[in-house]
Formats: structure tokens, sequence, C-alpha cells
């Protein structure tokens, strides 16, 4: 093959996958499907700014895609190591003979949210009122918010008027007044937060009184069990370099300044609120309380959701969750 059809060929696969830093040639790769504009892209700049990859001997390695489906498949199809995903998806894939784990990235939920004069105060107060759902009809969140109002004799799909939509066509028609609540995703919840709006009905309560007994990482790390098992070293220090950096982001303010125009947030109250719902969303719990309420809320999920949610098993698969070891 003559070099220029070499480099025609490889050349999108360059512009596709960057890398987020080249230590030495001996540092180990890792390598991660990231969202341009997630937060897993910006926390991994910590990482690289502060020289934990370095200080860990890691070649962290990113693939930018559009969208979770498009980690889902770089993942299935081998192009990269590791993505962000949720339990469910891992629990689906595990009951039609995947290996795929779930080890926990973040508890931070989203909320119903609603204008600071709204009279709604809880579910019974969605009757009659145009709901704004993010995610769509399957979204996880909004069959959870379902199965809460059931327990108060409310049938949201029945009794409100539901419109599905983009996080970020419904915070635009929240901030207009054409819709009355909004169910949506936490960062999105942040910015509606600072534009006057407020939390009336948030998921992590809704979480628990559908029997959760804490916060829950319903977004976390994926990545194939016999890969973990072939790079234990890797993982546990890629997952050690998180950590670090979580501390920095909760402990730096000055941090989250230099992050703004990567998060796109200008605003200094909108950052500092940005913030404050990032840390709380830092998982602090042991697995073993964590597997526990994902399988309490992958039953509930199943109940409302059917088949069309949860594929074919009724109950969370076993082994969903990595067991990783202990921190030091």
């Amino acid at each position: 093959m003559c070099l220029w059809k070499w480099c025609k060929r490889i050349a999108p696969t360059l512009l596709a996958v960057g890398l987020a830093n080249s230590t030495s040639h001996s540092a180990e790769r890792i390598r991660i499907a990231t969202q341009i504009t997630g937060t897993l892209a910006w926390e991994l700049e910590v990482v690289r700014d502060h020289a934990l990859d370095r200080i860990a001997d890691l070649n962290i390695q990113t693939m930018d895609l559009a969208s979770t489906e498009g980690g889902q498949v770089a993942l299935r199809g081998g192009s990269v190591d590791l993505i962000l995903s949720d339990w469910l998806w891992v629990s689906r894939e595990r009951a039609l003979g995947d290996d795929l784990v779930f080890y926990p990235y973040s508890s931070a939920l989203g909320a119903v949210m609603v204008p600071a004069s709204s009279p709604i105060e809880d579910v019974a107060g969605l009757k009659g009122r145009k709901l704004g759902v993010a995610g769509g009809p399957l979204d996880k969140s909004w069959i959870l918010l379902q199965a809460f109002a059931r327990k108060s004799g409310v049938n949201l799909k029945k009794q409100a008027d539901v419109v599905y939509g983009a996080p970020p066509l419904l915070s635009e028609k929240a901030v207009q007044g054409e819709t009355d609540a909004t169910l949506t995703f936490w960062n999105f919840c942040a910015r509606l937060e600072a534009q006057g709006m407020r939390r009336a009905i948030e998921m992590a309560d809704v979480m628990r009184q559908l029997g959760a007994t804490g916060r829950v990482a319903m977004v976390g790390y994926v990545f194939h069990e016999s890969w973990a098992r072939q790079n234990r070293e890797v993982l546990d220090q890629f997952l050690a370099a998180g950590d670090e950096a979580n501390k920095i982001l909760a402990n730096s303010p000055s941090e989250w300044q230099r992050l703004a125009s990567r998060i796109g947030v200008s605003n200094a109250a909108a950052l500092d609120i940005y913030r404050r719902r990032y840390v709380e969303g830092i998982p602090n719990r042991p697995l073993v309380e964590e597997q526990a309420d994902a399988t309490t809320l992958y039953r509930v999920l199943a109940n409302v959701g059917g088949t069309d949610l949860v594929g074919p098993a009724p109950e969370l698969a076993a082994g969903s969750f990595y067991m990783a070891r202990p921190k030091k």
C-alpha cells in the first residue's frame, strides 16, 4: 500500500483518538471513551494538569464521542477499555452473555425543577401540569419518578401533560415558561438553579422512598471483567488517580475557576452551584451498599419499565459490580 493511501486510511482514527497524556513509553496504557462536554473529560484534564497520570505511570488515551451509545459501541468493539454508563445497561448485557462490570463514578442526581414562585411541592402538584422529561420515556429517573408517584396514587403518564425532549431544549422551554416543571439531569438542574428555578422533587429523595439507603451512584465506569483481571494494577492506579482528582475538585474552588470555560459556565454563582452539586455526587459509600441499593432500584425499574428497559432479567445480574481493592 502506498504511503498516501495508508495515511488516508489511518487519519480518521488518529483524529478520533486524542492522547490525553503521553507519559514514558513504559507507562501502562488505558483507553477511555469520553463525551466532549461530559464531566469525565474535564476530570481527566485535572488528572493531566496535576500530573496524576505520570505519578501513576499511566498513559491515558481518550476517544471523544458524541453520545453514551457511541461509547457502548466502542467498548463492545474493543476500541476502548473503559466508558461511563450505568448498572442497568451492565446488568442487561450480562444477562445476554457479556462480562461487563460497573464501578461507581457519580451519585449526582437530577430533580424536578420548577419556577421559584411555583406552587408545586410534590408529585401530587404535577397533576394537570405540563411536565418536561429529559431523556425520553425509558429514562431511569422518569421511571423511578413514576413509581414514586404511584405510591401516592398519582399516574403521571395519565394525569400530567408529559413532553419529552433533549435536556438543552427542555431547559430553554422551562426558562421561557413553556412548561410547569422539568425533570432533568443534575448538570442542567444546576444551570436552572442559577437562573432562579428551584428543586421541587429531589431524585435522591425519590430513590430513598423507593428503598435506597443513601445516594445511589447511577453512573459509573464500565469495562469488561476479563480485561480487569488482566489489567488489575492499571485499573487500580486509574481509579486512584480519579480519587485524587476528585479530592482536588472538592477542596479547590480555584480549580473550578480554571475549568469554567471548559464546563461552559461563566457566572460565578452558577459555577459555585455546579461545583457543589458535583461534589455532592462524589461516591463515598461502601460498594456493598451501592450494590444493595442498585438491586433494590433495579426491581422497581423492571416492574415499571418492563423488558423494554431491562431486557430479559427481572433482577440485577449477579456480578454486575466490580469489587475493587479497598482504598488505602
